[in-house]
């Protein structure tokens, strides 16, 4: 499988960020090189423009991406990438009207590149890079590759409950996935499987220790306090919390068999922290199968990507 894909403004190695010379766009031309630049303008057509400093190459809308020319990708998808990298083959070097040379570029012949060459291959437990492109209430939306998008439905974003995806990750991130499912040419992903068991993260705890902790839901009998994105203890009811807040906590134990943490909240406040970058238990290769709860617990919670 080809790993040289990756998403826009990634920095990787198959991609040029700077041509200098007429030369140079001629070269990846022939060569049929992947590029990067940045769009500057989206114009009244919604044609791409990209400024190269000696020249502006242009992106014709129906060039923008994959669907544009049938329909099944929305203008946003160009309009978006104004002041952003975007990746794209030169098809043509033609004159401009006062003279100057006007390189032609696609972007959907770089993301179809993409697709035959790397994401068509790809199938579920495929760990993956991916770029965080925005945030909806149902999921995260992330760049697999050449602006090619995909969606992390929320719940599979985290063991940890969360309210939405920005609880978690910000636009522009960096972060890694695993394909959850390949379905009609649509890849969904999964990033709750690469951030570690209930044991992997419960050994960086330890009964009576005072630790960080977010409030995720506050029920009658007690309040559930996230610890890490993959473990979540259960405090003693205290009045005046609620979701969202921040928290000092108490560990008075850590039961494996039950998945459970006892805690006790010292002391619950209103913050605004940027989303943490993700610790990930895994960061490449293949995951057949990824089991959450211990072995003593006779509750299993797993993920088996062979069935999906």
């Amino acid at each position: 499988m080809n790993k040289s894909y990756k998403p826009e403004g990634s920095g990787n190695s198959l991609y040029t960020p700077s041509c200098k010379s007429i030369s140079d766009l001629q070269e990846a031309m022939y060569s049929g090189r992947i590029l990067e630049g940045r769009a500057s303008v989206c114009t009244t057509q919604k044609d791409l423009i990209v400024d190269f400093g000696f020249c502006r190459g242009i992106i014709p809308h129906n060039e923008g991406a994959l669907g544009i020319a049938e329909g099944t990708t929305r203008d946003i998808a160009i309009i978006s990438k104004v002041n952003k990298p975007v990746c794209f083959k030169v098809t043509a070097i033609e004159q401009g009207p006062d003279g100057s040379p006007r390189p032609l570029l696609s972007r959907r012949a770089a993301q179809q590149e993409c697709m035959d060459n790397y994401i068509s291959r790809l199938v579920p437990g495929d760990v993956i890079d991916a770029a965080v492109t925005h945030l909806e209430g149902f999921g995260c939306f992330v760049d697999i590759g050449c602006g090619i998008p995909s969606l992390i439905p929320i719940d599979n974003i985290s063991i940890s409950r969360i309210e939405h995806p920005n609880n978690r990750f910000y636009p522009g991130q960096n972060i890694k996935a695993v394909v959850h499912s390949t379905q009609n040419g649509r890849i969904t992903l999964s990033h709750k499987e690469l951030l570690g068991t209930w044991e992997e993260n419960a050994a960086e705890f330890s009964p009576g220790e005072t630790v960080a902790g977010i409030i995720r839901s506050v029920e009658s009998y007690g309040v559930f306090v996230e610890l890490a994105p993959n473990l979540t203890g259960l405090a003693e009811p205290k009045a005046g919390v609620v979701p969202g807040q921040h928290a000092s906590v108490y560990i008075k134990s850590l039961i494996p068999e039950k998945m459970k943490i006892k805690l006790i909240i010292i002391e619950a406040f209103n913050a605004r922290y940027h989303p943490e970058q993700p610790r990930y238990f895994i960061t490449k290769g293949h995951i057949d199968e990824f089991v959450y709860s211990p072995a003593a617990s006779p509750k299993i919670i797993k993920t088996d990507f062979r069935y999906n």
